[in-house]
């Protein structure tokens, strides 16, 4: 058998079972996270659910404010995602535990910011208390590859050390955006 044909087999099935895994986790997930609801919350929501196919719940938007509220939420995120160059591939949730006024959940997200691809794995711990809710990210690690310059590598690190999410794009966005221009510069010269 040709040795390409033979890599390319390998290529495809190694392909499918990460697929497979990523699906096994998807319904772990899910199946983790309908058995958080009591039986009550669940004869609530089909009753909800019961009542708005009969008219019995207050009305809803129609069909096609619906379609046109999306078109503008998808045209947003289009406009954010070439704003910012931040081009998410994936993202998966878990709940780890779930309280009534605390909820941990683990988070992966991978994407790209103009050609640097990078991973971030965390842990959102949710609290509510009366009306606020508030949200803090524990346990951040982030994953890009850094060989080229030591000071992404340092960024890393004191980004994983605060758990600023928010710095982290930012500062990507600026850097990857950047990193774009030196590129084509050199790629220029040569």
């Amino acid at each position: 058998m040709d040795e390409g044909i033979f890599q390319a087999y390998e290529k495809e099935i190694q392909a499918l079972e990460e697929e497979i895994r990523l699906l096994t986790e998807q319904y772990e997930d899910m199946r983790q996270e309908s058995t958080f609801f009591s039986d009550e919350e669940i004869l609530k929501a089909m009753k909800s659910l019961q009542g708005e196919t009969e008219g019995e719940t207050k009305e809803h938007e129609s069909l096609s404010d619906l379609k046109a509220q999306l078109e503008s939420l998808e045209r947003d995120l289009s406009f954010l995602m070439e704003f910012t160059g931040i081009h998410f591939t994936s993202h998966s949730k878990k709940t780890v535990e779930k309280t009534p006024n605390k909820t941990v959940r683990k988070h992966r997200l991978a994407g790209r910011c103009h050609s640097l691809p990078f991973q971030l794995e965390f842990q959102l711990l949710e609290m509510q208390k009366d009306e606020k809710v508030s949200a803090v990210v524990s346990d951040l690690s982030i994953t890009m590859d850094s060989r080229e310059d030591s000071n992404v590598s340092k960024f890393v690190s004191r980004t994983e050390e605060c758990g600023d999410t928010i710095t982290f794009f930012r500062s990507l966005s600026t850097y990857a955006e950047w990193h774009e221009h030196r590129r084509h510069t050199f790629l220029h010269f040569k």
